[in-house]
């Protein structure tokens, strides 16, 4: 079977997959198979697809761990505000 071009290289599974950190590409993968089941459910797929594209840059950001736990642990006063730099205007 012949692999068919995302038009938006973002919503690549493949690409998702490989760019997740290895601990969280089982969960990926889990979810991405669920939502691909049925043709009827295309819509929720580039949606799961969209989410974790997101959770990508999230992972990859310096801090997300650290971040993650001072959320869990009440530490407000570490968070900061971050922008990516394409979305600033």
């Amino acid at each position: 079977m012949e692999r068919i071009e995302s038009r938006n290289p973002s919503e690549d599974p493949a690409a998702i997959f490989e760019a997740l950190p290895p601990s969280h590409r089982a969960r990926f993968r889990e979810e991405a198979l669920d939502a691909a089941y049925e043709l009827a459910r295309f819509k929720q797929v580039q949606a799961l697809l969209r989410q974790w594209r997101l959770r990508v840059l999230a992972y990859a950001r310096p801090g997300y761990e650290e971040a993650v736990q001072d959320a869990l642990q009440g530490r407000a006063e570490m968070f900061t505000r971050f922008t990516p730099p394409s979305w600033e205007g």
